[in-house]
């Protein structure tokens, strides 16, 4: 969930707080950064393309930019999977009750078991306890002591307190807006390799609209005021949210993704179900494979 700290104690509190911005302007890209993981790869004369590819040749030596004679090693690359939320703080509430850290465990876990199938066997689950707070920095410090070459943090979506609406369900109090569905994929241009931050983000919102998902647009729209967000790619739903802590203090790659509205009544039954869980891991899975793929068909023989 995407909102605000202010506006948690009326139904749920979110798992990521914002820095004040230090932008009065357009945020300018961060440098990229290279964690020592790629500089032991350099070392031993094994280029990793992705990087490469999001950098671009302006930047590079030519002998930099040779695309890799073979893809990256999914047996060596290693994918953190960020859990949402955690078991004291869960995030928000579904239409039927349910919290959020539920469905991220439980998505976290298949993309993780599907990795591994394919061969990605060094990807990493990462399960945070504690409160919203100090839980944020606990799961950026640990992410960031896994070496990692990439973070996806899974999530699921709600909407602001303003646009919930009453009703019952089994006889409980809950609350709902059917207003608004689909998944949204989330990047900062604080993070130190925003290039290829974006890069990752743009293949998984390829890959769901290909099995016919929509992305969310209301955080395009006025009527969510602060939490607008501006949208990066308008084909596959890629937004910027500079402030995330998740995001911008990772020092790899990272992105979150909302896989798709849990308090849209409709849309929380379906990501109830097998065939869309499955459907987004798989996805997830073929936007790795394909961002771990050198990038021959973009830079050209050189």
């Amino acid at each position: 969930m995407l909102l605000p700290i202010e506006v948690s104690d009326a139904r749920w509190l979110p798992d990521f707080f914002k820095f004040p911005s230090k932008h009065t302007a357009a945020p300018k890209h961060a440098k990229s950064a290279r964690p020592a993981r790629l500089a032991r790869h350099r070392a031993a004369a094994k280029p990793h393309r992705t990087r490469l590819a999001a950098l671009g040749p302006a930047i590079l030596p030519r002998s930099a930019l040779k695309p890799a004679s073979t893809p990256c090693d999914p047996a060596t690359f290693r994918l953190v999977l960020d859990v949402g939320h955690t078991a004291e703080s869960e995030g928000a509430m579904s239409a039927r009750n349910v919290a959020e850290f539920v469905f991220n465990l439980r998505l976290a876990r298949l993309i993780e078991e599907k990795l591994k199938t394919e061969g990605f066997t060094e990807t990493r689950l990462l399960v945070t306890e504690g409160k919203a707070r100090p839980s944020l920095f606990k799961r950026v410090a640990a992410a960031n002591g896994l070496d990692a070459d990439l973070l996806l943090s899974i999530h699921h979506d709600s909407v602001p307190n303003k646009l919930l609406e009453d009703w019952e369900f089994e006889g409980k109090k809950s609350h709902y807006s059917d207003r608004f569905s689909g998944y949204s994929v989330f990047v900062s241009h604080d993070n130190p390799d925003f290039k290829t931050s974006l890069s990752f983000a743009e293949l998984i919102g390829k890959e769901l609209k290909a099995d016919g998902l929509h992305y969310a647009e209301q955080y395009t729209q006025p009527i969510m005021g602060r939490d607008q967000h501006p949208l990066l790619d308008k084909e596959t739903g890629v937004y910027s949210y500079d402030e995330l802590i998740v995001l911008r203090k990772a020092r790899m790659p990272a992105v979150l993704l909302e896989a798709g509205s849990i308090i849209n009544r409709d849309e929380e039954l379906e990501m109830d179900s097998p065939e869309r869980q499955n459907m987004i891991g798989s996805a997830v899975v073929a936007a790795v494979k394909e961002f771990c793929e050198p990038r021959q068909a973009i830079l050209g023989p050189l």
